[in-house]
């Protein structure tokens, strides 16, 4: 990704050599703020990253103490500690100050450039871009949403497979984008949803097809894998994925070659491999439902996102964010009480339910203010037939079966109130679209989808 506009660096250390070998290594969008000593750090100003030599002065672990008013004062700033010295119990009572890493002396210019890529990133990360641009961004503030922020910039420059693990609704298409946004522009990025894949045609479409290899196949036709060379392949509900075609992707993943169906050659590809599930792979595994040896290929790089249960903080900033995005715009907010209401409430269907419920709030309610009592009210009927089925006596003499059914009768109907799309009600439920179609027949919910 190309970046725009100046970073500073603050670098404190008492060797002239380190000052000097810095300058020469620097980008040049990067300005160096150089500190010999505690009296000349500049601790009014804030940074976008501050380099700090351990012992500023001999046998003293000054740098600790810049380290931890540095991180007090400006917690934006991505310290990194530098020292010779690289004792165990040293290193971690800089971490435990507040550095993010630490580096060994003498430095080496390839991994101090590679760490000021991975700044850069962050700080794009956390500016987002402006709302009259297109791109995506990762809403909110908290403790949750930084670390899933700082593990997004970590992933900058990293070739693939990458893992994108989390609940179905939690924005795991967003954190795609977000990593494939990162890197340079004009690269291509790929989705494709493996659960919305007919899975006779799995096969075709990921690799291609040369003419004659089926009914059909009139011409010849480069797959998904080749149509994302040079840029990102994103594989979304990867648990969908047929045991005999893990092998085939397992095989490209370590090869790079991509072999169509009816070929006798293949093609070597090189795209970064994004891959999402809704549901835990090392579960599956165990379970027999997913190859043990790709999970092990997929996970060197994993990137897990909570719930929206567990960052709380961000609905209110999410909110505004979705009725101000809405088209066409009803200039209409939420009050005090009800951003409240909705923090109170426990979205199983995270960000993705939250947005659906901020589009109908925008369309139903009558102020321009979306007060408690319209929240509630909506939430209130989202849920009531749960809460009235939890609370009424099990008839347990109707048997294991017949209860299990009924509540995942329930279930299904409640995810067809909530969302309209055949599609993304079976990503919600972490099932295909032909599984979702079998049970809405099989339960006699036709008329509501």
């Amino acid at each position: 990704m190309a970046y725009s506009g100046v970073f500073t660096l603050l670098l404190v250390d008492d060797d002239p050599l380190i000052h000097q070998s810095f300058r020469l290594c620097l980008p040049p969008h990067w300005k160096p703020i150089s500190a010999t000593s505690l009296d000349e750090i500049p601790f009014e100003r804030s940074f976008h990253a501050a380099f700090v030599d351990m012992h500023l002065e001999p046998n003293r672990p000054l740098g600790l103490n810049v380290l931890q008013r540095l991180s007090k004062e400006h917690p934006e700033t991505e310290l990194i500690a530098m020292s010779g010295d690289i004792r165990r119990d040293l290193m971690e009572a800089a971490l435990k100050v507040g550095a993010q890493r630490f580096l060994g002396k003498p430095l080496q210019s390839e991994e101090l450039l590679l760490i000021l890529s991975k700044i850069e990133a962050l700080s794009d990360l956390r500016q987002g871009p402006l709302r009259s641009q297109p791109g995506p961004r990762w809403i909110g503030e908290s403790t949750a949403s930084r670390s899933v922020l700082q593990s997004l910039a970590a992933l900058r420059g990293e070739p693939g497979p990458v893992l994108i693990e989390g609940e179905s609704g939690c924005g795991k298409e967003v954190a795609a984008r977000l990593l494939h946004h990162q890197e340079e522009p004009g690269r291509p990025f790929i989705p494709v949803n493996i659960a919305a894949l007919p899975e006779h045609l799995f096969e075709a479409e990921l690799f291609g097809h040369v003419k004659g290899a089926f009914t059909g196949a009139d011409r010849d036709r480069a797959g998904l894998c080749e149509s994302a060379a040079g840029g990102d392949l994103f594989l979304d509900e990867i648990e969908a994925l047929p045991l005999p075609l893990q092998v085939k992707l397992l095989r490209f993943l370590e090869s790079g070659e991509v072999r169509r169906v009816g070929a006798r050659e293949s093609n070597r590809v090189h795209c970064r491999v994004l891959v999402a599930g809704n549901q835990p792979l090392d579960e599956l595994v165990r379970q027999g439902k997913f190859r043990e040896d790709l999970y092990f290929r997929l996970s060197g790089k994993c990137l897990k996102l909570p719930p929206l249960r567990e960052r709380k903080e961000d609905i209110p900033a999410l909110a505004e964010f979705f009725l101000t995005s809405e088209r066409p715009r009803r200039n209409k907010s939420f009050t005090e009480d009800g951003t409240s209401a909705l923090a109170a409430y426990h979205w199983p269907g995270n960000v993705r339910e939250l947005k659906r419920v901020c589009e109908q709030l925008s369309l139903t309610s009558p102020l321009p203010l979306i007060r408690e009592q319209e929240v509630r009210a909506l939430l209130r009927q989202g849920s009531s037939s749960a809460e009235q089925a939890h609370q009424a006596p099990l008839e347990l003499g109707r048997g294991l079966a017949a209860l299990l059914s009924d509540y995942e009768r329930e279930i299904i109907r409640q995810a067809l109130a909530l969302e309209n799309d055949i599609e993304k009600t079976g990503q919600l439920l972490g099932i295909s679209r032909s599984s979702l179609y079998k049970k809405i027949k099989d339960h006699g919910l036709e008329s509501q989808e």
